[in-house]
């Protein structure tokens, strides 16, 4: 065979297993061991636990397991440092050293220093602990809305732009804790320890995507919430699930199954699209937010 010939066979047999190689399907990277979570906080926050094990069961990850829950409503982290001993089921957890994540959810009271100090506890007994903190998104109270300047009474009227800047000093106030932490953590620990949950942020993509009409199913920003106060219903409690399951694992939830919480909810042939749109929201205020860990 001539060699030019054989030259431009060569090169076609080069092109043929470059093109092979891009079509070829991508196998999935392998399941994360799963962790030891437990859950502690207010009202805004407590609907993650089951949705949250379901997700994680979901995605194929093993030993994903609730190492407990301590709830008090719209309790700051100090309130739960300082419930009597005997009645703390946080600290008696995290005192057995089984537990790998610890979520904590302070109100608009920040800094909060039992963040720090729940988090010094769970390093004791387990050093490779991480601490997770969700940054909510603000209730409508008339001390607030003094405070900071807005009105979310009637939420499908709501300033969306104006309640995002409203939450921008408290977000950035708990971030300013967070690095500090970590920074104070690193020359022992050297890495990262404690996690900012950027649940707030989600909500109000959520909600600027209802108020453009793009969400099947929900119709307005109102029916997201079961009171005027701003307690979420089932959307909200699935979407900071998804949150703190990207936090957690690194991964993005797309494509994963609906969860129990929003199969019942009543949406019908709705939940599946409204199931990814809370996916999307999720994984766009986790990989936006710096102190979370988790790059697009």
């Amino acid at each position: 065979m001539p060699l030019v010939c054989r030259t431009f066979a060569v090169l076609l047999l080069a092109i043929a297993v470059v093109r092979a190689e891009e079509t070829a399907p991508t196998k999935a990277p392998p399941a994360p061991a799963g962790v030891r979570v437990f859950t502690s906080g207010h009202s805004f926050h407590m609907p993650i636990v089951q949705p949250l094990a379901q997700i994680a069961k979901s995605a194929g990850i093993e030993g994903h397991t609730l190492a407990g829950t301590q709830s008090i409503g719209g309790s700051t982290v100090t309130q739960h440092w300082n419930k009597p001993d005997e009645q703390n089921k946080a600290k008696q957890t995290l005192k057995t050293g089984k537990v790998d994540v610890l979520t904590l959810s302070p109100n608009f009271i920040v800094p909060d220093k039992a963040i720090d100090q729940f988090t010094d506890l769970l390093l004791e007994y387990n050093p490779n602990g991480r601490a997770l903190v969700q940054m909510s998104w603000l209730p409508h109270h008339v001390t607030l809305e003094l405070a900071f300047g807005y009105n979310d009474t009637d939420k499908d009227k709501a300033d969306l732009a104006s309640l995002r800047k409203a939450m921008d000093p408290l977000a950035e106030k708990l971030r300013v804790q967070i690095r500090a932490l970590n920074e104070r953590l690193a020359p022992t620990a050297k890495r990262q320890v404690v996690y900012l949950v950027p649940t707030g942020d989600a909500l109000y993509r959520l909600r600027e995507r209802v108020a453009a009409g793009k969400v099947p199913g929900i119709a307005t920003q109102t029916s997201l919430f079961n009171d005027a106060f701003g307690h979420g219903k089932a959307p909200i409690g699935v979407m900071n699930a998804y949150c703190h399951y990207a936090v957690i694992y690194g991964r993005n939830p797309a494509g994963l199954p609906v969860p129990e919480a929003l199969t019942k909810a009543g949406f019908g042939d709705d939940t599946a699209a409204i199931n990814s749109i809370l996916q999307e929201c999720a994984w766009e205020a986790v990989t936006n937010e710096a102190l979370s860990g988790v790059k697009k």
